[in-house]
């Protein structure tokens, strides 16, 4: 007598065999990256439900917004009258203070760069846990967007650009433990690094004596070295340094001073030079740019 049904193979059977077409396809696509185009086009493919996943978001906001008090509204329309007042005094300060350093730079022959311009991207996707701080925003290769391009929020640096589809971009922030930072000690001038440490509010200064002029609540800014961030824009502030007799370096901490948790909007920055080395990327016979600055 034949069975009518016949009993497939068990549920243990099918998790491993998919664990491990999984794990094979990984390590596929890490060691020959042959999987990219596929990548791009299910990024392609998902953006209209990471659209669809914001709507209500979005629809929650607007509702808040159309909600509020007319005398509020007044009010706060009054404010942002003065703040635009007090900064287009300030704006107009440091123009000619640009124009000024800028004709100083000139004369001393300087290889000093300005003209930095910014595309301003919304954050579709926020994935931040001990292994892997990282978000993704609504700006692609149709966009210009480049691997390894500066992110900046309106107050410090957050992170550089690792991945690349039409529509969207991956973004690794600071505090990501593969991280690192070319940074300067706004007060004095001295150089070190900071690290992630998988952590969404510290950054470590590895590798400094113990004797370094370093201190809780020095400003640390981006150092320009390696030529993938922009020099001068702000990082983190020193927030505990910690000096052991018993050891060659001091234990030095530092917090981000961009809102990275609390971030909506991100600031993709393209320099003279950056946009130089991918003019000369696309020249035959020219080496690609380096990738930045982050550790394997």
């Amino acid at each position: 007598m034949k069975l009518i049904f016949t009993q497939g193979p068990s549920i243990n059977t099918r998790v491993v065999v998919a664990l491990v077409v999984s794990v094979a396809l990984m390590v596929f696509d890490h060691r020959q990256h042959h999987l990219e185009g596929l990548r791009s086009a299910l990024a392609v493919l998902l953006s209209p439900l990471q659209v669809a996943i914001n709507i209500p978001r979005n629809a929650g906001l607007w509702i808040s917004e159309n909600l509020v008090a007319r005398s509020t509204l007044i009010t706060r329309n009054q404010a942002l009258q003065k703040e635009n007042l007090l900064l287009q005094v300030h704006q107009q300060k440091l123009a000619a203070l640009e124009a000024e350093n800028m004709r100083l730079r000139n004369l001393l022959d300087s290889s000093f760069k300005i003209g930095d311009r910014v595309l301003i991207a919304e954050l579709v996707a926020v994935d931040l846990d001990p292994y892997r701080q990282q978000v993704t925003v609504n700006k692609g290769s149709t966009s210009g967007i480049y691997q390894g391009q500066p992110v900046l929020d309106a107050k410090a640096v957050m992170g550089q650009v690792t991945h690349v589809n039409p529509f969207t971009s991956t973004v690794l922030l600071i505090t990501d433990a593969r991280h690192a930072l070319p940074v300067e000690v706004n007060r004095n001038g001295l150089r070190t690094v900071a690290m992630g440490t998988g952590r969404i509010d510290v950054l470590e200064l590895p590798h400094l004596p113990n004797n370094a002029d370093i201190k809780a609540g020095d400003l640390l800014v981006s150092s320009g070295l390696g030529g993938r961030f922009p020099r001068g824009y702000p990082v983190a502030k020193v927030t505990s340094v910690t000096r052991n007799p018993g050891q060659p370096f001091a234990l030095i901490e530092a917090r981000p001073t961009s809102r990275l948790d609390q971030a909506r909007e991100a600031l993709l920055v393209w320099t003279l030079d950056s946009i130089q080395g991918l003019n000369l990327a696309t020249e035959p016979d020219t080496p690609a740019p380096e990738q930045g600055d982050v550790l394997p």
